[in-house]
């Protein structure tokens, strides 16, 4: 019997053609190879820039997405190196090199007066921006179901996590990510208590899909990320800020996470959803809405006033 191959030709063909169409940026180089990051780029107004969490990418974004560029506002979201449709490195999962791959991004586009929102470990990426490059093209930072200031526990930070949770974690995820993975998404929908009300099976097994998609290397490597302290960055930001967490966040507690960012920036605006788990960007998606739309009237509101600012000060 005879088989033709064309058909699967035309489709790697086809699929080929699309990846070297889609939108990236180059970030730096590994060897032979680029590292690249794909992104996407939609409407026109004040640029809302979309930082995803672990281990997820930008599409994550689904039900933010929307509803910003129907409110009229220019809106950014990027797979972090390593996931999504991003290049897969074997290095350069840290903070330092998460920033400068922000940064270029940022530059690339051109970006002014831009609201940055980190989604939890998406979070890290906005402080660490602010304390590296300053402020400069942003107008306005959000903290949602975010890491900072610092996880890990310390002497010198009581209300960490214990290192041995992220310990278990590396470890679970050495001997077997994707079955990790599996439990993971449980705790981050809270599915046992909005299983089938807030989230189906369908919308957390297409989280399973995409985290087990990206490179086993990053998802790894992230873990040891997160325990970075970002107290000296928070005390750098003095622009408008949200942060936005749920009292029932089995990932990253709220006690030890959003409660003492909005202690540790003055006048930010804290948002707490009552029962609300570490997805809420899904779960609780109508209330971060409005949250965010009502923060980016804030913002720009506050634009007139950072420019005067800015123009006296290049006098």
């Amino acid at each position: 019997m005879c088989i033709s191959i064309y058909p699967l030709v035309i489709v790697v063909e086809r699929t080929t053609r699309r990846l070297r169409t889609m939108p990236y940026i180059t970030v730096g180089k590994e060897n032979s190879g680029k590292i690249d990051l794909y992104y996407e780029d939609h409407g026109t107004g004040m640029p809302v820039v979309l930082i995803h969490g672990w281990p997820l990418s930008g599409a994550s974004w689904e039900k933010q997405v929307p509803v910003l560029l129907e409110a009229g506002y220019r809106v950014i979201t990027y797979d972090r190196r390593g996931f999504g449709w991003s290049a897969r490195p074997s290095s350069g999962y840290d903070y330092d090199t998460f920033a400068s791959d922000l940064d270029i991004l940022l530059c690339e586009l051109d970006l002014e007066e831009a609201t940055l929102v980190g989604f939890s470990m998406g979070g890290g990426e906005v402080a660490r921006y602010i304390g590296t490059f300053g402020s400069q093209r942003v107008g306005g930072v959000a903290f949602i179901s975010a890491i900072p200031p610092f996880l890990l526990k310390t002497d010198d930070n009581p209300e960490g996590v214990d290192g041995s949770v992220f310990d278990g974690m590396r470890r679970a995820i050495v001997e077997d990510r994707p079955g990790f993975l599996a439990r993971f998404f449980q705790d981050f929908y809270n599915v046992d208590k909005f299983g089938g009300t807030r989230i189906s099976d369908a919308a957390a097994q297409l989280s399973w899909k995409v985290g087990a998609g990206a490179s086993a290397a990053a998802t790894l490597a992230c873990v040891s990320a997160w325990l970075t302290d970002f107290r000296d960055d928070l005390s750098l930001i003095k622009v408008p800020t949200l942060v936005f967490h749920g009292d029932a966040d089995r990932i990253v507690p709220f006690e030890a996470s959003g409660k003492r960012t909005h202690e540790l920036i003055g006048g930010s605006r804290l948002v707490v959803v009552k029962g609300g788990p570490h997805g809420l960007n899904w779960t609780h998606a109508a209330e971060l809405n409005h949250a965010l739309l009502d923060f980016l009237n804030i913002v720009s509101a506050a634009r007139p006033a950072r420019a005067k600012k800015a123009a006296k000060k290049r006098r």
